[in-house]
């Protein structure tokens, strides 16, 4: 069974999906409801993360068990750059594009779990289907997340 392709791409994805959800909050922590719910969605990625590490460990694979570290201090140079620059978009379309990219990601990671389950259940693996059970419908719930800040973020700045 190729379960370690599966186990590596995935912790890839959550790895990606959590450095997106800490960079939306840093990126947008005026707005309170998406600084204080991508952070706590960030979380749940660290769990999956750890999870994911120790599942893997069955198989040989030494993954990192910790999320990137916060790209916090990145983003705040890159936007110090970018007033040096000029005006860019809008924070209107900056919030929608974010929300755009984390929707995408989010579909990936979900995507992940459930080739993860498939093949769980392919190979009879229970530990694997259980792991799969129990953290997908937390990314299923990130996904649904930005699908809605999409359609309330959208109207406005498309628009105007």
């Amino acid at each position: 069974m190729k379960f370690d392709l599966v186990l590596r791409e995935l912790h890839r994805s959550e790895s990606e999906l959590a450095e997106v959800l800490l960079r939306l909050s840093d990126r947008h922590k005026a707005d309170h409801e998406t600084f204080h719910v991508a952070r706590d969605l960030a979380g749940w990625c660290r769990d999956h993360l750890r999870d994911l590490a120790e599942a893997a460990r069955d198989h040989g694979l030494d993954l990192d068990p910790e999320p990137p570290a916060d790209p916090g201090a990145v983003e705040r140079a890159l936007e110090r750059a970018g007033a040096w620059l000029g005006p860019g978009p809008g924070p209107g379309l900056v919030l929608l594009a974010d929300f755009r990219h984390l929707y995408r990601v989010a579909s990936g990671v979900s995507l992940d779990w459930e080739l993860l389950a498939q093949a769980a259940q392919g190979a009879r693996r229970a530990d694997l289907l259980e792991l799969a059970e129990r953290c997908h419908p937390q990314t299923l719930r990130q996904l649904r997340w930005a699908n809605a800040r999409l359609k309330e973020s959208a109207t406005q700045p498309l628009v105007s």
